[in-house]
């Protein structure tokens, strides 16, 4: 068995792509059908035939989601070129733009941190019909 980082002169496959960038085959698919990677060329079997372009593609993508970049975000940066060929002023721009999102989650997030923290010391843990924890959670309490 040939080792999957290394590819053929004619591609690999999508199961290959998909072991190599550790990206699902559907998620591949998707990313076709919305148009963030090419369309692959295709074998006259109508197999789908993957190269070196696709594979960094994929990584980046990864790469972008992992870091929390939503799929607009990681497409404009596509849309600039690409790794390698990108203006990095523009580049910063939706990098500023998601640093805002993440500090804004972080402030959100503290909030939370500190309301469940009053709250569940305010829980005694017994049966009672009241719980500060579920309190906080309904809807109609908010």
């Amino acid at each position: 068995m040939r080792p999957i980082t290394v590819l053929r002169s004619r591609g690999m496959p999508i199961g290959g792509l998909s072991r190599l960038t550790g990206v699902n085959i559907e998620t591949i698919r998707y990313y076709e059908k919305i148009k963030m990677l090419p369309a692959p060329v295709r074998t006259e079997g109508g197999h789908r035939v993957y190269g070196p372009k696709e594979a960094r593609i994929l990584f980046f993508i990864r790469r972008c989601r992992e870091l929390g970049f939503t799929l607009d975000q990681i497409r404009a940066l596509l849309d600039l070129g690409g790794p390698g060929n990108a203006s990095c002023a523009d580049v910063r721009d939706i990098a500023k733009h998601h640093l805002r999102d993440i500090r804004s989650k972080i402030n959100d997030l503290a909030k939370l941190e500190r309301l469940l923290s009053k709250t569940v010391a305010k829980c005694s843990g017994k049966k009672v019909p009241d719980c500060p924890v579920l309190d906080i959670l309904d809807i109609q309490h908010g």
